[in-house]
């Protein structure tokens, strides 16, 4: 026999803060009258740390540290043990969102190594020759904003082969100036990170300017940490050699889900910076590092 089994939450965007009522409905649908052992909804809110290959056998204190991290954990029955009729039957519930004990609950983030997700669980027990069902649903967590205001503070930047750092040969590189600024490096996450770059000189004719949003996710205890920068997104701004003395602007709306407000726990890290990449036609490749601050207002 055919059953249906869903879960409905009555908010669209599906996102809460902390001490609202996360509500919703649970669906079940099937064509005749069903016998079922139970249906329970469970609630969960998880920190999930994994380790990159490259730390993996650095240190064995690692291995405490990087247990998951529970922030929620509810349980409530919905139904006990019955018959469900034939049809469609809905079934509201009702959860609280209060962190475990004196944990915090941190801001939705799916990144490489620091996974934070809360979902909501529902599971209907059936006899032994039926198969148990189960589903899942994820709800999105923003964390409360901040009452003091973000002041943005323009940072200026000028690119020249004396700026460079890392290079094995400074006298082989082509000659260069590039100009910019950034609006802010401390950054609402909800608006644009925006500033502007300028190509003053170059003496090689430039392929490709790029930016490039990049994760600094720090895992470990005291012992030691391992810290592994990833790539978000790269978007290029311009492509091929630019008129020299035109403004270029820079736009990058920081996407949901794949970025938090920065933050910085006892066990982990979340951090993040942009790149400005400007690749020249010979394929030498400069890179200008800005970290950033993300913050929720």
């Amino acid at each position: 026999m055919s059953v249906t089994l869903d879960i409905k939450l009555k908010r669209a965007n599906k996102v809460y803060h902390e001490g609202e009522t996360v509500a919703g409905v649970i669906t079940l649908s099937c064509k005749e009258a069903m016998q079922h052992h139970g249906i329970s909804l469970s609630m969960e809110g998880i920190v999930n740390l994994q380790l990159s290959s490259k730390s993996v056998g650095v240190f064995e204190a690692f291995y405490n540290s990087v247990k998951p991290i529970q922030l929620i954990s509810h349980n409530i029955e919905v139904a006990k043990a019955g018959k469900i009729p034939g049809g469609k039957t809905e079934i509201p519930f009702e959860f609280p969102l209060n962190a475990k004990g004196n944990k915090v609950l941190y801001e939705t983030y799916h990144g490489v190594f620091v996974n934070i997700q809360y979902t909501l669980r529902c599971d209907l027990k059936r006899s032994l020759l039926a198969k148990d069902l189960s589903r899942n649903c994820e709800f999105i967590v923003h964390c409360q904003p901040q009452k003091a205001k973000v002041v943005p503070a323009p940072v200026n930047f000028t690119i020249t082969p004396d700026t460079l750092q890392n290079i094995r040969e400074r006298s082989s590189l082509p000659k260069f100036l590039i100009r910019g600024h950034l609006d802010a490096t401390s950054c609402v996450i909800s608006q644009p990170l925006t500033g502007e770059v300028v190509v003053e000189k170059s003496e090689v004719p430039i392929k490709s300017i790029e930016l490039q949003l990049v994760r600094v996710e720090t895992c470990g205890c005291a012992e030691g940490y391992a810290r592994d920068a990833t790539e978000i997104q790269n978007i290029q701004i311009a492509e091929g050699d630019v008129c020299h003395g035109l403004p270029i602007p820079i736009y990058m709306v920081f996407p949901r889900l794949f970025t938090c407000p920065t933050l910085e726990t006892t066990n982990f890290k979340v951090e993040f910076e942009i790149n400005i990449v400007i690749i020249l036609h010979d394929d030498h490749l400069i890179t200008e590092n800005f970290p950033l601050k993300l913050c929720r207002v």
